[in-house]
């Protein structure tokens, strides 16, 4: 809570397991983590009791869809940033397929202001890496590394840089500020009139497929590319086996590639589409069981580096529709640690260290976002979630905070429960309900 001399309060958090490891207290005073240890104390200091709970530093979502400016019948940046906080989030980097596209200075810098007036997160704008993301000539891509927002990522999410020679050049216009380029790997010639993963469920339905070879051509293509200009890549939502070995390749080869894997494609498969239930629509689509498993293998051994949501907030009636004539897409903030418990650290494939690196530092530092996925020290932000492990729901329309409905979990049961989110010292997320404005508890 903010005091009437605009400082925060002093919170002392009783028992927590960072990362899953031994409880202790901490401290979180002036923004920052004061102390760290056990039996710790504090005049005046705002208690709470998180035994049993996991302190994770806080979640940072390298791809989230906030939709303003242009679209905010599905989603604000309010409204999104809210949705992040729900789901432990206290930085979440928003994609460029605005109306206005965010392929200038004054676009990125009207985003990080938004985000900084909401204040439930840091919103890190992307960048376009086209004009209009129309993949025809490069976007202001230095004017908007130099504005306010310091942008680092550009990607035209959503469309794939088709053109290799503007793909190279975008590559190396980036070395210049240490940038990158994210890209969404889609070959849109293999994949006109695409409805879903091509394989034996299309086959059975009759809709028209999108081969794994569309997206593992374009992956190939750039981590070439990336090799040869000396560059740093980012694959967007990777989803199929052959991309897990074609990342894997390269990396063994020193190419500087990093490369994402949703919550959705780490547990779903295109046998719900069977259904026609549009929820389950999504680019890249669902894969086959043989492609999940190999994603969190990828996941598991570091070949893929992080877990980003790919939130895509849509109204309802672009959902409420036959198939074909869906949108793709799915929202995703407040379930992804949720789904990534169930997927990986219910297996036993990942800890919950694993969880802050996948879900914290690394997209800080793919970002280069300062003052995220800092370690969980005396010093250090305050910013962090507070998660119960043992939890286990139903989820809910309830559990969503964003104007969208478009989950594929509703009506499924999900392990785990974020009770408490710390943004720079506030609180967002309080006893597992977010706060209508950052630090105001009843």
């Amino acid at each position: 809570m903010t005091q009437p001399d605009g400082t925060t309060e002093t919170i002392l958090i009783r028992g927590a397991a960072i990362e899953g490891a031994a409880a202790v207290d901490l401290v979180l005073e002036g923004g920052r983590i004061a102390e760290t240890g056990r039996g710790l104390s504090r005049a005046g200091a705002t208690v709470i009791d998180a035994e049993g709970l996991i302190a994770l530093p806080g979640l940072v979502d390298l791809h989230t869809h906030l939709r303003e400016p242009g679209y905010e019948a599905s989603e604000t940046i309010l409204t999104g940033s809210r949705a992040a906080a729900a789901g432990g989030y206290t930085a979440v980097f928003a994609m460029p397929n605005t109306s206005p596209v965010a392929d200038t200075a004054g676009v990125v810098e009207q985003e990080l202001a938004l985000g900084e007036a909401a204040g439930f997160v840091t919103v890190q704008p992307i960048g376009a890496v086209t004009v209009g993301q129309k993949g025809e000539r490069l976007a202001e891509l230095g004017a908007m590394a130099d504005s306010r927002a310091r942008v680092r990522v550009f990607s035209d999410d959503g469309f794939c840089v088709w053109d290799p020679l503007i793909m190279r050049r975008a590559l190396e216009y980036v070395k210049a500020f240490d940038g990158v380029i994210a890209q969404h790997a889609q070959d849109p010639r293999l994949t006109e009139g695409a409805q879903m993963n091509e394989g034996a469920v299309s086959a059975e339905l009759g809709l028209a497929g999108w081969p794994s070879v569309a997206e593992e051509s374009i992956i190939a293509r750039d981590v070439l590319l990336a090799e040869h200009v000396g560059s740093r890549l980012h694959v967007c939502h990777l989803s199929t086996a052959g991309s897990v070995e074609i990342i894997r390749w390269a990396k063994r080869r020193g190419v500087q590639v990093t490369a994402e894997v949703t919550p959705h494609h780490l547990l779903l498969t295109d046998e719900l589409a069977r259904g026609y239930d549009a929820r389950f629509k999504v680019n890249p689509p669902l894969r086959r069981e043989e492609d999940v498993r190999a994603v969190r293998e990828g996941l598991a051994d570091g070949t893929i580096d992080i877990v980003a949501t790919d939130h895509a907030p849509h109204p309802a009636e672009a959902k409420a529709c036959e198939w074909p004539a869906a949108a793709n897409g799915m929202v995703g903030l407040e379930s992804a640690v949720r789904v990534v418990q169930l997927a990986m650290i219910d297996t036993g494939m990942l800890t919950w260290a694993d969880v802050a690196r996948v879900m914290s530092r690394t997209p800080a530092r793919i970002g280069r976002l300062a003052g995220h996925g800092t370690p969980l020290t005396a010093g250090e932000p305050a910013s962090l979630a507070l998660y119960d492990p043992a939890s286990s729901a139903v989820f809910a329309a309830s559990d969503l905070h964003g104007r969208s409905g478009n989950s594929p979990y509703l009506g499924r049961e999900l392990p785990g429960d974020v009770r408490w989110t710390f943004y720079d010292g506030v609180v967002t997320v309080a006893d597992g309900g977010v706060l209508d404005r950052p630090g105001e508890r009843a």
